[in-house]
């Protein structure tokens, strides 16, 4: 990453630990926060190379009637099968950091501080620093497995089997607590994760 004073944060957690929730509580702050997932979409819209690679690879269904990507057929596909999420990840991963290099350094020129909710952080550090993104401080949403567990169920409409193959590919949750550098605590309820949040911020920022 090209030298900048802008303190660059990352946000991370597990799938359906609130993650997003903190990115929204920021935003309403004035904060600048870089959803990762939302560039991982956009690398695999239609037409775009990534998704070309992919239907390569998997076939065509992945694809739903209008040639997008059917994201429900590509991820029972891959998260029964850890090689095919290696080899997605091989495929995507590559333009996904691509890009989100290109906006934390666009970001930099204008913001003092610049957060960057990237959900598999922890399980992508190496490559993040292959590609020279580097974070000042790393935060952890936090959520216990059964809350966790009942949370993606309860959200992406899966059997239980199907949100603990999911939970079973990311790293657990107390081993990322022990790599982070704060925990925002995300057990209670909203007013809770807010009042979490902010007091998190004046301890940064002050």
């Amino acid at each position: 990453m090209k030298h900048t004073s802008t303190k660059i944060i990352g946000i991370t957690g597990g799938i359906a630990t609130g993650k997003s929730a903190v990115s929204s509580i920021l935003r309403e702050k004035g904060y600048r926060v870089i959803d990762a997932d939302i560039i991982a979409r956009q690398v695999v819209e239609k037409n775009q190379p990534a998704l070309k690679e992919l239907v390569a690879h998997f076939g065509q269904a992945i694809l739903d009637d209008d040639g997008n990507l059917n994201r429900q057929a590509l991820g029972d596909l891959v998260f029964s099968n850890p090689q095919f999420l290696e080899d997605l990840n091989k495929i995507t991963h590559p333009y996904i950091f691509d890009r989100l290099k290109k906006t934390i350094e666009k970001d930099c020129l204008h913001y003092d501080f610049v957060f960057v909710d990237v959900p598999l952080l922890f399980e992508v550090y190496d490559e993040l620093e292959e590609w020279d993104i580097r974070f000042y401080e790393i935060w952890l949403v936090y959520l216990d497995q059964d809350r966790q567990l009942e949370r993606l169920i309860k959200r992406n409409k899966l059997s239980r089997s199907q949100a603990l193959a999911r939970i079973n590919t990311q790293i657990p949750m107390d081993e990322k607590k022990k790599l982070a550098t704060r925990i925002i605590d995300n057990r209670g309820d909203l007013t809770d994760l807010r009042n979490n949040v902010e007091e998190i911020l004046s301890e940064f920022i002050h």
